[in-house]
């Protein structure tokens, strides 16, 4: 039976506020060791007196945390220009258009001539597939359906950019075809695009192997949507997929797995897979305290199948689209995957492309970023070294996963120098894409405090929009005192990045997105808006709570007893509030614990006389730092679920357990 603090809940509750503050008072008389053992035992003791499996467990590990960041990729889309460049008279010398198949030609830009010689040649229709102006002198739709119209053919717009040939333009081409009458001609600047929406839009008719065989016959590189023509078209014969189950999960970060775990903990027959190419999980939290050398970076870090549990599926195989109109997902080899629930948990994409230059200069030249692993570790060595210069911080737009880790890192960059006496010499400088410094007004005062206290200069509504590493140059926009975009060019001596983040292209192509690219769900249920049998969690769903591992956590219990509601035939019967948290580490010690729920809502898990959220306090660092880690470990994702009961959402029958 679901309670929304149940009894047990509530003794663990008192016991963990009992645990800290009696271990905080004998680390007081006899040092931090006795802290540790303090709480160890007093939790264990507790817990065992309700009947929990020994707390002890939970910290039979060293510290170490992350969640999976995006790994689940598209190849990028090469562009047009990849063919040899031609001059207007050879290429009106050499035009020629490009047959896929006896209804479909290709064509690079056409001119009226060209028009006139499809009409001889006896096509009935013309596609344009690019955007009107993309290249001076080009002519545009308008143009081209007039000369189509003077010819006797008709002419059909589906314009799209190499790196944005999304379903619906794939959709719009294929209903232009069915309807040609009669052999149709597609152009683009090279012709590249129109076989790829040829290929997409026929590789499920006439089969993945016979389009992409097509195109190489005749020289077309379609590589970069390979997956997708083998996606929607499918495998080979003899390679359609492992099978079927109950739950397919996507993603095998902390949210997937978590669902996983809940799941199985709630009902143990399931049969469940879960699709995660990458051989390692993070714990993605622990990024910035490697960053400021608390952590070593190797204890964020354990083997993919170590957290995956026992009785799930392990899929190492990407996905490369959601086909739930057939109750499937699709995989990067073109099997398929059938199901009775889906579970979307695939995370956020981290666009590092996004910034011109960033990418090159990473690691090196005085720039890091705590949005990877492997580059935290130079944010440590960075702050140790660095004894002078200006030292840039930034945050781009939202939405991002958890919007306080770019504050994070500056504040305990600026603690080390404060500490090594160097603070006075650096020039510290926050550069925050959005309007505020953070987003929930209780905690701004106590943030504002460190602000002043190192020197920072604040600066808001400026976005990073280039990198020049070399010459240590960052270029920033800015808004004029009229409220004019304009840029603006820091030098620096060492740079913190953050990237823009979005939707993986999986997700933003799919059905299941919304408007912004992200899954779109009731922000209560996290079921899907359109399908009654998808539900998503993690930092891939389009709702306004911030996307941390404290949030995935709240989430998990919420899409486990609402899939197996639907698996039985019931509603979902439980909600989520919104819950996340951000310990925002403003000195070595100390840590601002932010705790909100949807609009803002304070949900402090602690009573104010233990921790006052909007005040740094010792006590939070100690949570974050030592019991936070073991319970990502040993609890969240082996399901076990205190301090995050979900709450009932309407009335009726109890949801299945």
């Amino acid at each position: 039976m679901t309670r929304n603090v149940g009894t047990l809940d509530r003794i663990f509750r008192l016991a963990i506020v009992a645990a800290i503050a009696l271990a905080y008072w004998i680390g007081a008389l006899s040092g931090g060791l006795a802290i540790a053992l303090g709480v160890v035992a007093i939790i264990a003791f507790a817990t065992s007196l309700v009947s929990f499996c020994p707390a002890y467990r939970l910290f039979g590990i060293s510290t170490c945390k992350r969640v999976r960041t995006d790994a689940l990729r598209r190849p990028k889309l090469l562009p047009d220009t990849h063919l040899k460049k031609r001059t207007k008279k050879e290429e009106r010398a050499v035009m020629s258009f490009t047959k896929l198949s006896s209804v479909f030609s290709a064509s690079p830009q056409i001119s009226e001539a060209d028009v006139e010689r499809a009409a001889s040649d006896g096509f009935r229709l013309i596609v344009d597939c690019r955007p009107d102006n993309e290249e001076q002198g080009q002519p545009n739709f308008r143009d081209v359906a007039e000369w189509a119209a003077k010819h006797g053919l008709s002419a059909k717009h589906v314009p799209v950019t190499p790196s944005n040939i999304d379903d619906a333009s794939v959709a719009d081409f294929a209903d232009a075809l069915a309807t040609a009458g009669g052999p149709a001609l597609g152009y683009c600047k090279s012709g590249r695009r129109a076989s790829a929406l040829w290929a997409l839009s026929q590789a499920m008719p006439l089969g993945a192997e016979t389009v992409l065989s097509a195109a190489k016959e005749v020289g077309v590189d379609l590589e970069p949507w390979k997956t997708r023509i083998i996606a929607r078209g499918g495998a080979p014969a003899g390679d359609r997929g492992p099978g079927s189950y109950d739950v397919v999960i996507v993603g095998g970060g902390s949210g997937g797995v978590a669902a996983a775990a809940s799941l199985l903990k709630r009902r143990p027959s399931l049969s469940i897979a879960i699709v995660e190419p990458a051989e390692f999980h993070y714990y993605q939290p622990g990024f910035t305290l490697v960053g400021a050398g608390v952590f070593k970076p190797e204890v964020t870090k354990r083997p993919m199948a170590s957290v995956i549990p026992d009785k799930a599926v392990w899929i190492k195989k990407s996905v490369a689209e959601f086909a739930p109109d057939s109750d499937e997902v699709v995989l990067d080899d073109g099997s398929r995957l059938r199901y009775r629930a889906l579970v979307a948990s695939p995370g956020i994409k981290l666009d590092w492309d996004a910034i011109p230059g960033l990418v090159e200069t990473l690691g090196r030249n005085g720039v890091t970023s705590n949005y990877r692993a492997d580059l935290a570790p130079y944010t440590h060595f960075l702050a140790q070294t660095l004894r002078g210069g200006r030292a840039l911080f930034t945050q781009p737009p939202i939405p991002i996963k958890c919007a306080g880790a770019p504050q994070k890192a500056m504040y305990l960059s600026c603690d080390a120098w404060r500490r090594a006496g160097a603070l006075s010499n650096i020039e510290v400088e926050f550069h925050n894409a959005g309007a505020v410094l953070f987003g929930v007004p209780a905690y701004v005062p106590a943030l504002m405090e460190y602000v002043k206290r190192y020197g920072i200069d604040l600066r808001l509504e400026s976005k990073l929009v280039a990198v020049d590493g070399p010459a240590k140059i960052a270029t920033f926009e800015e808004k004029d005192a009229n409220g004019a975009i304009i840029r603006v060019e820091r030098e620096f001596a060492m740079m913190h990045a953050v990237p823009p983040q979005r939707a993986p292209d999986f997700v933003a192509k799919s059905p299941l997105a919304a408007e912004s690219g992200f899954i779109a769900v009731d922000p209560e249920s996290l079921r899907h808006t359109r399908y009654g049998n998808v539900f998503a969690l993690g930092d891939a769903i389009a709702t306004t709570n911030a996307k941390t591992a404290a949030a995935a956590r709240k989430q998990a219990p919420v899409v486990a007893i609402n899939v197996l509601s639907v698996l039985d035939g019931k509603a979902p019967h439980v909600g989520y509030d919104g819950y996340g948290s951000c310990p925002l580490t403003v000195e070595r010690g100390k840590i601002v614990l932010a705790e909100f729920g949807y609009g803002g809502k304070l949900l402090p898990s602690f009573p104010k006389w233990l921790i006052d959220g909007a005040r740094p306090s010792r006590a939070a660092w100690f949570l974050k730092e030592r019991l936070l880690p073991p319970i990502y470990w040993r609890a969240m994702l082996k399901g076990q679920e205190w301090l995050c009961a979900p709450h009932m959402i309407e009335n009726g029958e109890q949801p299945a357990e």
